[in-house]
């Protein structure tokens, strides 16, 4: 018996060129939307870390021109200080609540008093306006006696603590 074969589909077996160049074309045109989709993709992701950055030194400009700004405000009122400490000092009353609970909230603003009793003499934060001799053993100015607080905001000094300096 002699076996039959079936036709052979020519066209299965050679591919059409027509055919062959559309789908080299489709394969081409995937490639480049997929490269412009990668550009896309880098570009969105450079922009977004470049608005993060933005964002934080905003931010951080934001909160130095606020420091700034209290801490003018707080420079603004050391004569206000002044004038309670000289109340004080000559025996007013009723002052000393009011200059405590205005200095108690300057404090929870950030305002330090610049120590000065018994403390080594500090150029940084001290202004020597009076001397007097140093006693035997003394081989460092001290301050002897403060004639006008001083006081720093945030670590920066405002003003310095005006004293009188033994040594």
């Amino acid at each position: 018996m002699a076996e039959q074969s079936e036709p052979v589909d020519e066209e299965v077996m050679s591919p059409d060129p027509e055919l062959a160049e559309v789908e080299q074309e489709i394969e081409q045109d995937i490639a480049s939307i997929a490269q412009q989709r990668d550009e896309y993709l880098a570009l969105a992701q450079r922009l977004q870390a470049e608005f993060e950055n933005y964002k934080k030194r905003y931010g951080k400009q934001l909160v130095d021109e606020t420091q700034r700004a209290v801490g003018r405000v707080i420079e603004n009122m050391l004569p206000v200080l002044d004038a309670f400490d000289n109340a004080i000092i000559h025996g007013i009353e009723g002052v000393s609540p009011i200059y405590k609970a205005l200095v108690d909230v300057l404090q929870k603003e950030g305002l330090e008093v610049i120590a000065t009793d018994g403390v080594e003499f500090d150029p940084n934060l001290h202004e020597a306006v009076l001397h007097e001799p140093a006693g035997e053993g003394d081989d460092q100015p001290m301050v002897s006696e403060t004639l006008r607080t001083g006081y720093s905001w945030k670590g920066r000094v405002l003003r310095p603590a005006m004293v009188k300096v033994r040594g």
